[in-house]
């Protein structure tokens, strides 16, 4: 049995709707109050949670954003209510993580037809969810071998070369080689953290968790720390064009600098030295990173997922395909939106747009 949740100072509607919804075969939550409805999400994890706009203490934008904000209730359908049409704001709703909006006066026929459509929805979800899974498992059988392999079948060689008392080298061909091994160690070392991390990532369910404040200048370091890692590997730093502002953010350093590093490792991989890479973080808590590369079609936009690598014999691409994966994933938990603007040929700007601090 689905689970609706709905949250409304009027206590007619609350009688009225939680009458319709039971008697359409659902169980019904009802809270007066914004505190008491996100009690209520976190205690029973709903389905649909309905919501009113305009309610005294904590109103319905204030609601949608605490739930957005919490990793066991982000996913959560949510449809905001309000009686006054210029409260209707799609594009600031869209941004915050609303799924749609209700106009009172509404019948019981638009009430279920939205929870129905809701539903479906969250169904959609779930089995692009598991799809995303199973990509997991296929992918990684084919990919995993070479990924792990290469790098240290490379490493090995150039130490036994090195060790090789007879072969003539001359200081540059050594310094070369040194550089080459360590790059070898970086790409095996960066496929063994993303490859476990993505396992964890798919084997356990956010934990239950308050994120805290992560003010600017930690922020930035942390920003900075994931920037640096990537462009160093493929020494692209004088391509990069950095612009921090000074805002916080709720979530943790760590994680920022994942997003951040591989969001520039993809900008990298898929664009040609040379070419600008920029990476802001704006006043508003939304990081987002620009390339000038080959793009993405609607098509891949929309198969992003663990492991997934597009045209990898074409353009023979290295790397398990993890970034956009993680980055989707991790932000997620973070209760952070993600975004991808791209086009082929026209490059690629993804946005993740972190919940601000202090709210």
């Amino acid at each position: 049995m689905h689970t609706i949740l709905i949250i409304d100072d009027d206590e007619p509607i609350l009688s009225t709707f939680g009458f319709t919804l039971e008697n359409a075969g659902y169980e019904a939550l009802t809270a007066s109050g914004g505190a008491e409805g996100l009690e209520l999400a976190h205690n029973n994890v709903p389905d649909v949670i309905l919501c009113d706009v305009n309610m005294p203490g904590m109103n319905g934008w204030e609601v949608l954003r605490a739930v957005r904000a919490e990793p066991t209730t982000a996913h959560i359908q949510f449809v905001l209510m309000t009686g006054n049409t210029r409260d209707i704001q799609p594009r600031t709703g869209m941004e915050v993580g609303a799924d749609d909006f209700l106009v009172k006066p509404f019948g019981q026929k638009e009430l279920l037809k939205t929870v129905e459509a809701r539903l479906h929805r969250a169904e959609v979800h779930r089995k692009l969810a598991q799809d995303a899974a199973k990509s997991v498992r296929t992918n990684l059988r084919s990919t995993l071998p070479h990924e792990f392999f290469t790098p240290l079948a490379g490493i090995l060689g150039i130490v036994e070369l090195l060790r090789d008392k007879d072969a003539p080298l001359s200081p540059e061909d050594t310094e070369q080689f040194l550089v080459e091994m360590q790059q070898a160690g970086w790409r095996l070392h960066r496929t063994l953290n993303n490859y476990f991390t993505a396992l964890n990532l798919e084997q356990t369910s956010p934990a239950e968790q308050v994120l805290p404040d992560l003010a600017h200048e930690r922020l930035k370091k942390a920003v900075q720390t994931g920037i640096e890692a990537a462009a160093k590997r493929h020494a692209r730093q004088r391509d990069l064009e950095i612009r921090l502002a000074d805002t916080s953010i709720q979530g943790l350093a760590a994680d920022v600098t994942l997003i951040t590093e591989e969001l520039v490792e993809n900008a990298c991989v898929y664009s040609p030295p040379g070419t600008l890479i920029r990476v802001t973080l704006a006043a508003d808590g939304v990081l987002t990173v620009t390339d000038e590369g080959r793009g993405m079609s609607r098509d891949q936009i929309r198969e992003v997922g663990a492991f997934k690598q597009f045209d990898r014999r074409k353009f023979e691409q290295q790397g398990l395909g993890l970034g956009l994966f993680l980055v989707q994933r991790i932000a997620g938990n973070a209760g952070a939106s993600f975004e991808i603007d791209s086009a082929p040929d026209e490059g690629t700007r993804v946005h993740v747009g972190f919940v601000r601090g202090g709210q």
